[in-house]
């Protein structure tokens, strides 16, 4: 027996009413802690401040309650009258009328305490096999090109997710595998559903749908059968199950979690628009750069052609240079020829001072004349020779005479001779080159000789 005052307080001093109500109360506040207690409700009201004042009973006895609207705003369901519910109440007093109460915490309905323990112990055992191990999760397509959504046709949660979808990508098939997403049955058919998806593999991404409610209302994807499924699934799961707060084994296993339904469709898909203003930069960046070098490539032409000589040019110059190396050995023989009349006359003029004996060296000297233009002739035929010689190679080069014998010459896009067809493919523009005037012509067939 736990005495609230001391014996000798009680003996020398008279408690008020008051007093005795205050002492009492404070005894229970501070020896029993925050409890959870189950029972039924009974005379439930709701006043307009917010606070919720009912009674706690069972089949001996009652207790009244009251929860005040700063904690009740929290609960996301309506309690009536015969609920079975659970509360995590303050055993108090309340001292102006004396009554026994619970000041509660929180409420739950009854049953919801063995729920979160078969959540927790499911999860663990699911964590430990590695079904939420994050390599095992499959990235989702950048790209799909369709999309299926797992759930009830007649959920709200699915039309926002079509709506979405036609939103952001219109023209992006959907294929709905209907399942039930509430009750005993619920948690077979979402299995089923994913594997007829699989089977049937017509989808890049899956959607698991459902709109928000109690921990009982999604329970079915807290089922082990669904969690199975979901990680035995080649298609990726997007998990778009309840509210932002609400949370699942589904969502553990699945390959990423949405907040809310909507949020997995906007995961599972791309926004045209976005990606046309992507494309649309895309294209004006590739424009900017292709132009820029095709102004580099025209700039680049310009300086080579100044620096190019064309081959018939280049002959031309040779040509000239022969000539002048033929008139400059010309003009170096006549000097020759006349320095050597010099000399002779000379010699002439001194054996005719000596008076040589004429008839025998006019005689000699007329037989080194003739020896001498024998050789004089013989050696400008051999030039003449060597001379056509040269111009007949000069012409065999000469491109130009190539060209008047029926040939051309073929240019590439890059101004480079085409020697080989490999070096052409279909659809390539070429340039041809005659003997005289050019044309411009499309590959259509290539082929080896």
């Amino acid at each position: 027996m736990i005495n609230l005052f001391p014996i000798s307080n009680l003996t020398h001093k008279v408690l008020t009413v008051s007093e005795l109500n205050s002492s009492t109360k404070l005894f229970l506040e501070q020896n029993i802690p925050l409890l959870w207690i189950r029972g039924e409700i009974s005379n439930l009201k709701c006043y307009q401040s917010g606070h919720w004042y009912f009674s706690l009973k069972d089949s001996g006895a009652q207790i009244r309650c009251v929860l005040f609207s700063h904690r009740n705003q929290y609960i996301d369901w309506q309690p009536k009258d015969g609920m079975q519910v659970e509360v995590l109440a303050l055993v108090t007093l309340y001292e102006p009328r004396g009554d026994f109460q619970l000041n509660v915490e929180t409420m739950r309905r009854a049953g919801l305490g063995e729920l979160f323990a078969a959540f927790e112990q499911l999860k663990a055992k699911l964590e430990k096999a590695g079904l939420f191990d994050p390599i095992k999760k499959k990235p989702l397509p950048t790209f799909p090109k369709q999309i299926g959504i797992v759930t009830s046709p007649d959920t709200a949660a699915l039309r926002d997710v079509l709506t979405t979808l036609r939103r952001r990508m219109p023209f992006l098939p959907v294929i709905i595998y209907p399942a039930l997403v509430q009750g005993k049955a619920a948690a077979n058919t979402i299995a089923e559903a994913i594997a007829v998806a699989n089977r049937r593999a017509e989808c890049d991404v899956l959607i698991l749908c459902r709109g928000g409610g109690s921990i009982e209302d999604l329970w079915a994807f807290n089922e082990e059968i669904v969690a199975s499924a979901i990680a035995a699934s080649d298609i990726p799961v997007i998990s778009g199950v309840g509210h932002e707060t609400d949370f699942t084994i589904a969502d553990f296993v699945a390959d990423i979690r949405a907040p809310t339904p909507t949020a997995a469709a906007e995961l599972a898909s791309r926004d045209h628009q976005e990606l046309s203003q992507h494309l649309n930069a895309l294209h004006q960046r590739m424009y900017r750069i292709t132009l820029h070098r095709i102004e580099n490539a025209m700039q680049r032409t310009d300086m080579l052609s100044h620096r190019l000589i064309h081959p018939g040019d280049r002959i031309k110059q040779q040509s000239i240079h022969l000539q002048h190396l033929q008139d400059r050995f010309s003009t170096t023989w006549a000097h020759q020829m006349e320095r050597k009349q010099w000399r002779l006359l000379e010699f002439n003029q001194r054996l005719m001072a000596a008076s040589p004996n004429i008839t025998d060296m006019e005689r000699q000297q007329k037989e080194l004349i003739a020896r001498f233009r024998a050789a004089y002739t013989r050696y400008f035929e051999t030039l003449a020779i060597e001379l056509h010689h040269v111009h007949a190679q000069l012409c065999h080069l000469n491109p130009q005479s190539v060209l008047e014998r029926g040939y051309s010459i073929t240019y590439a896009a890059n101004s480079i001779i085409v020697r080989d067809s490999k070096q052409v493919h279909y659809g390539d523009r070429i340039q041809v080159k005659f003997a005289h005037g050019t044309c411009e012509a499309d590959i259509t067939k290539t082929g080896d000789s």
